[in-house]
């Protein structure tokens, strides 16, 4: 029987929320690599993955144009969607270094934010994956947790932050359990414990992660934008929900 992933980046590696198309069976786990999930004995049908996909060679205002068509839509959870700079930035060695790239590689010239920067690895783990061997591209898609809470808010925009100031906000996290609950995700996973390596944040946005998951395997779920650019690899710019 088919089963589906909703991954995100944890301190463990990644944490993946394996589900049915329907139903309450669910497994989750922390791998260490991006390649562990795609080989995992679940053969997930489709990976929906909090990672940026597809880098341009330059970025334009405000990153790609996915994080500039997400970004209207989630009130003050915007901040949340980085900039995407370009590949060379994305690439780089180093923090100083990445941001004389990017300010090289952008228009108008813009440096890489510190959180984008921190999130590089996993970038180019998930973006050399993608781009050695294309029959895994074609189940990878890029998700955004705040972009599938919008959607599962009947979209509208969260009005409780998960974090405030680096310290967990539990309204917000209600509020997210909640969203996930009536969207039919296992009730267990839902409530459960986070596994070792990974923290209750990142377990509820794999959860919403693969809440898009299911849409996309049931086609009815929208790339934004709609008109799916790809960068020079052919690797497609589109945050999906």
């Amino acid at each position: 029987m088919t089963w589906l992933a909703g991954v995100d980046g944890c301190p463990g590696g990644w944490i993946v929320a394996f589900l049915r198309p329907e139903g309450d069976e669910a497994r989750i786990a922390v791998m260490s690599r991006f390649a562990d999930v795609l080989a995992a004995e679940e053969a997930p049908a489709v990976v929906a993955v909090d990672v940026p996909i597809g880098l341009p060679e330059r970025a334009g205002p405000g990153g790609r144009a996915a994080e500039n068509a997400v970004r209207p839509l989630l009130g003050a959870r915007q901040s949340s969607v980085f900039s995407v700079p370009s590949r060379a930035a994305v690439y780089a060695a180093s923090y100083p270094d990445a941001c004389q790239v990017a300010l090289k590689t952008s228009d108008p010239p813009r440096r890489v934010s510190k959180q984008l920067f921190m999130l590089a690895p996993k970038i180019r783990e998930v973006d050399a994956v993608l781009r050695a061997e294309p029959r895994p591209a074609a189940r990878v898609f890029e998700v955004h947790p705040e972009v599938a809470f919008w959607r599962l808010n009947g979209e509208r925009a969260l009005d409780q932050p998960k974090k405030i100031k680096g310290t967990c906000h539990g309204p917000g996290r209600v509020q997210r359990r909640g969203l996930l609950a009536a969207a039919g995700l296992p009730p267990a996973a839902v409530a459960a414990l986070p596994p070792k390596g990974a923290g209750p944040d990142d377990l509820l946005d794999a959860l919403a992660c693969a809440a898009i998951a299911r849409r996309i395997h049931r086609a009815v779920a929208c790339p934004f934008p709609g008109d799916v650019p790809r960068d020079s690899f052919g690797l497609p710019m589109a945050i999906w929900a």
